[in-house]
């Protein structure tokens, strides 16, 4: 483990490590021998008490004839978020404190990867994405036809109201088509549906602790897996408010993160297709 000694950046990643191994060894202990079922619906949650419970009863038994968990990732806060989550019987994992959505998303997709899931569909906490939607998302992983679907409210219906964001969404896919030639619509979208064995090749190579849709959505495109988009509903928030920040701040950071892991993908050999995996960027259904 990184000494106090070798600087702020080297402490951050020794505490952040060691929060999630205490988390790990609470998580043991509820869930010794977790075995998943085939889809696992991956919820990241930071104090969304009001919101959570309403999202995970909309979570569909089965999907595509296949069972469905959902697991929780409760990234700390100071309110009863996993109590929620575990009334609602959900599979929990509880962060002793704050470490960002993306380092939830990166331990919940070890834990999927771990505990023999084939499929993970991610959705927001705060009643964004509608869980009813859940097998539109998984259905083109079961027929093959794409290893990672992203959802686009652009070709479904996007019901709020913030004009700034849903320009935000068409400038962010410029951007990203623009650099690795693909035909996405919504590449800020967090309601995916991915493949685990997917997962498995792109997860360690994850560094962003927030907005990690654009770098998972580049690197397993530069990684040759087939990515496709398919529409659905952008609900407004249920209660609350967002935790990313003024537009400008999410803008700007979002924007970074893009030309971030495009140029560390392009640097490792990356945007070149991979051996054994067609590359369907854009099959919009």
């Amino acid at each position: 483990m990184a000494s106090v000694s070798d600087g702020r950046p080297s402490r951050l990643v020794a505490l952040q490590r060691l929060a999630i191994e205490v988390a790990r060894e609470d998580f043991d202990t509820r869930h010794p021998d977790l075995a998943l079922t085939p889809v696992v619906a991956l919820v990241c949650a930071y104090e969304e008490e009001g919101n959570l419970g309403p999202v995970l009863a909309r979570v569909p038994e089965k999907a595509c004839g296949l069972a469905v968990t959902p697991l929780v990732v409760v990234d700390g806060g100071e309110d009863t978020t996993d109590q929620v989550a575990k009334d609602a019987g959900a599979v929990t994992f509880v962060f002793p404190a704050n470490l960002g959505h993306g380092v939830a998303l990166r331990v919940g997709y070890e834990l999927c990867v771990a505990s023999g899931a084939r499929y993970v569909v991610t959705l927001d906490a705060d009643g964004q994405n509608d869980p009813a939607e859940l097998e539109t998302m998984l259905q083109p992983l079961v027929d093959d036809e794409a290893d990672f679907v992203v959802a686009s409210r652009r070709l479904g219906v996007d019901e709020t109201a913030d004009s700034y964001r849903k320009l935000g969404v068409r400038w962010f896919s410029w951007l990203m088509n623009l650099l690795i030639g693909s035909e996405l619509t919504d590449t800020s979208n967090g309601y995916r549906a991915l493949r685990v064995s997917m997962l498995a090749d792109v997860a360690p190579r994850l560094e962003q602790d927030q907005y990690q849709t654009a770098e998972l959505l580049i690197t397993a495109m530069s990684r040759g897996w087939r990515v496709t988009e398919r529409p659905t509903v952008w609900h407004e928030r249920t209660s609350g408010t967002s935790k990313k920040g003024a537009n400008w701040i999410y803008g700007f950071r979002y924007a970074a993160v893009i030309l971030r892991t495009w140029r560390r993908e392009r640097g490792l050999g990356g945007l070149a297709l991979r051996p054994g995996r067609g590359r369907g960027f854009s099959a919009r259904g």
